[in-house]
Formats: structure tokens, C-alpha cells, sequence
């Protein structure tokens, strides 16, 4: 932890420069996204695909918070960047999950020369409209800078009227409202959680911040961070497998029904042979967990463990121990990890109803690097949800069901088809906060 500490308020309250790039390097970004694109980089470079950015709060004006011309330096900024020498040595000589090498010679040639692919930006109706196309490995890239730089640009634009203390005195309580979390986190035993927060964190300072607060005050029950450049800095595991865009994408280009129902299982399948039986945690929820379960082979029962990322997160970890247990595997050697809109109380809530039947851990994010609720006049900085989606692929319309159907992305009648095809149940709204 040899990088200094930063002093928040007078940094913000000094910002007056032409350019303050919020993203200055290729591996701010989760750990994940580097995964997955060496994956589709040897797997499916062939691809071509198109992400949009998703604002599922509407009320959260965008377009009418940010300066499209600042937006378009920071974007443009962030296709200046190429890893640096440090970087490079970091991803290629380091250990992750106990494995050296995790990032082969090929994947890292062709990413130390990567630029990421030009974008398309419009304001339509209060919102921003951005869009990236091309092939797949490279525009898989864009989706957490993209968020990063928007959800900052929206922060900067709420700062900019506060004086030197009220900037002081805002980032005083939210020191001490996260530090709060900390110190009851602190007390659950056997606790595991990590820092999933860069895609909608306040600023890179607040999140690197928040890292080193978790480090301190949790000590070994802080197990991590998915953010690659904060990891690397601050010499604390960097953490992340995979994510929804995969079985979004592979699902895209069946051919038929059948092959449908079986891209999930087919892409788990290359993912564990890719990773020589490692990284594996299941990610269950793109087209609905127990429609998942129910039709899951049986080699995927041994993996590790699944990642509870949408719907009632202690009913589908109870899903998942019944589903084990159905397959005549223990619980108590498996992984449950939470990470839909966690804060303190639902961690507690969890990990209590868990801990004795489940390896249990947490993947923290907005409530985390992102908590300034009540702080700020008109409650200016308070999370909201937005996302970059993968929407086609090879001109074919990407689907995500979820087990929220809130967070159901798509066309309609593509959706209709998904549901219909993996035997989608009766789902249940969950409220939609981050």
C-alpha cells in the first residue's frame, strides 16, 4: 500500500485545469473485463458487436448534467491510452487465483498495442446516447471507462458550485459514513467481501480511497478489489471471473431454439477448458437462475461456486444449496458470492443466514464507492443505475432476462422468444436502485 493518500476535497476544489482525464489507464477497469477479453480474443475475435449505454433511471437527466463537450474529451482521452511498461509487466509476471501466466504472450502482445474503437455520441430527450461497434475483443473494452467517465462527469457537475468546506465537510461524512460500514462489517466473522464498485463509483479518487479503507479496517476479511490499476497499486488482490456479455453474445448467434437453450452450458464449457479448470464460478442469472439450474448438466455441480447478481438474493441462494445438494455435492465446499446492490444491513442479512450452510462472500459495489446519499443539495449525488449493455451481435439482438425482470434488456419479441424457450417462471420486480 505504498501509494499516498490523496487529499479529496482540495484536489476537487482545485479542478480548474482544461482536461482532468478521469480514466488514465487501460487497466482501470475490473478484472473481469481483462479475462474475458482474452477469452473472446483466442475464442471469437471474428465478432462484431455493438454496446449502447443504458440510463435505467430515467429521472436522472444526463444530457441536461454533463457537458457534451467535456464528455467528448474524456472519451477521446481515454482512446489515447495504451498500457504502460509497469502495467504490462504486472498482468504478465503476477499471480492471480494462484495461477502465474494467467494472461498468455499472444493476448498480451496484441493488448499492449490496443487502441480502443472511435464511439458515437448524441443527446436525445434529456439522455446521452453512446454506442460503440467492432469487433468484439475490442469494444468489450469500452463498457467500464464509458460508465466510469459518465457516472464522474455527473459528480464533477454536482461539485462544481461547493466552496473549499462544504467540500470538506461533504467528504468528512462520507468518510465517516463508509468507515461506519467498515466497523459493523468488521464484526461478522469469517467474512469475506471485495470491492466491486468501479463501473458507477463517485471518482477513481473515492474509490481508491474506499479501498484503502476496507484494507485497514477489515484487514484479512477484505479480500480484494476487481479494479486492475487500483489492485496493482495498492498490492491487494485483484478479483473478478466472468460476466453476463458472454452468454448474451453466444446465445445471440444460435441457430436455432435448441442451440438456444444450450449456449450457456456450451460457453461454461470453453471457459473451464480455457482456463484449464480454473475461474470457476457460475454467473447464473442472463436468462433466469432456476430455469439455469433446472436444466444444468452435471459436470457443472463441481465448479466452485455461483455469483447471486439479480433477483431475491437469499432466495436464490437458497436455490443454489438445494440445487447442490440435488446433485449430491456439499454446500459447506461451495461459494455463494452476493453482489446485487449490497449495503451494510443486507450483507449482515446474508452472511447471518448463510455463513454455517455456505462458503460466503461479497462483491460490494455503488454502496460502497458511491454512497452520497443526502449529502449534496437536492440529493445531487445520489447513485442511480446505469449500464453499457452489449446489444447486437453479428447484427443478431443480444438478450438478458435476469431474475429481476427490471433489468430485462432487449427486444420485445426476442425477449418473449428467451422466456419461452428456457421456461421462464413467474418472476417477481425487485426494486431497481443501482
Amino acid at each position: 500500500m505504498h501509494a499516498p493518500t490523496i487529499d479529496i476535497a482540495t484536489r476537487v476544489y482545485n479542478h480548474n485545469w482544461k482536461i482532468d482525464p478521469i480514466v488514465r489507464s487501460l487497466i482501470d477497469t475490473d478484472f473481469y473485463k481483462l479475462l474475458m477479453c482474452q477469452f473472446v480474443w483466442r475464442n471469437s475475435p471474428q465478432i462484431q458487436v455493438t454496446y449502447q449505454l443504458v440510463n435505467r433511471s430515467p429521472s436522472v437527466r444526463l444530457a441536461e448534467m454533463i457537458d457534451e463537450v467535456e464528455l467528448r474529451e474524456q472519451l477521446d482521452h481515454v482512446r489515447t491510452l495504451r498500457l504502460s511498461r509497469g502495467e504490462s509487466t504486472w498482468l504478465r509476471g503476477n499471480t492471480f487465483y494462484g495461477i502465474r501466466q494467467m494472461f498468455r504472450p499472444d493476448f498480451m502482445a496484441w493488448f499492449e498495442t490496443l487502441q480502443l474503437p472511435d464511439f458515437q455520441l448524441e443527446k436525445r430527450n434529456g439522455q446521452i446516447e453512446l454506442t460503440f461497434e467492432g469487433s468484439w475483443p475490442e469494444v468489450m473494452l469500452w463498457e467500464i471507462p464509458a460508465l466510469a467517465v459518465i457516472t464522474e462527469l455527473r459528480s464533477r457537475a454536482a461539485l462544481r458550485q461547493l466552496g473549499r468546506f462544504r467540500l470538506q465537510v461533504l467528504y468528512a461524512r462520507a468518510m465517516s459514513r463508509v468507515w461506519d460500514k467498515i466497523s459493523r462489517l468488521s464484526k461478522l466473522d469469517e467474512l469475506q467481501v471485495a470491492d466491486f464498485g468501479t463501473r458507477r463509483r463517485h471518482s477513481y479518487l473515492w474509490q481508491d480511497w474506499c479501498v484503502q479503507a476496507m484494507h485497514e479496517g477489515l484487514g484479512g476479511k477484505f479480500v480484494g478489489t476487481s479494479n486492475c490499476q487500483i489492485a496493482m497499486r495498492r498490492e491487494v488482490e485483484a478479483i473478478g471471473t466472468n460476466a453476463h456479455e458472454l452468454p448474451m453474445v453466444y446465445a445471440a448467434l444460435a441457430d436455432n431454439d435448441e442451440d438456444l437453450l444450450n449456449a450457456p452450458y456450451d460457453l461454461l464449457k470453453k471457459w473451464q477448458n480455457e482456463h484449464r479448470g480454473n475461474l470457476r464460478v457460475i454467473l447464473s442469472d442472463t436468462f433466469g437462475t432456476p430455469e439455469f439450474l433446472r436444466k444444468a448438466p452435471d459436470w457443472l455441480a463441481s465448479w466452485t461456486g455461483i455469483r447471486v447478481d439479480s433477483g431475491d438474493a437469499a432466495k436464490m441462494g437458497e436455490l443454489a444449496l438445494k440445487w447442490w445438494k440435488s446433485k449430491g455435492e456439499d454446500p459447506k465446499e461451495k461459494l455463494l458470492i452476493f453482489s446485487d446492490g449490497l449495503d451494510v444491513e443486507s450483507m449482515e442479512n446474508l452472511h447471518t443466514r448463510f455463513r454455517e450452510r455456505v462458503r460466503v462472500s461479497f462483491g460490494w459495489g455503488t454502496f460502497l464507492t458511491n454512497d452520497f446519499r443526502h449529502l449534496a443539495d437536492n440529493d445531487a449525488l445520489a447513485p442511480f443505475s446505469l449500464v453499457c449493455k452489449v446489444t447486437e451481435a453479428n447484427g443478431q439482438p443480444t438478450v438478458k432476462l435476469s431474475d429481476n425482470p427490471r433489468k430485462a434488456l432487449g427486444p420485445e419479441i426476442s425477449v418473449k422468444r428467451y422466456r419461452k424457450v428456457f421456461g421462464t417462471v413467474a418472476q417477481t420486480e425487485q426494486e431497481l436502485i443501482v
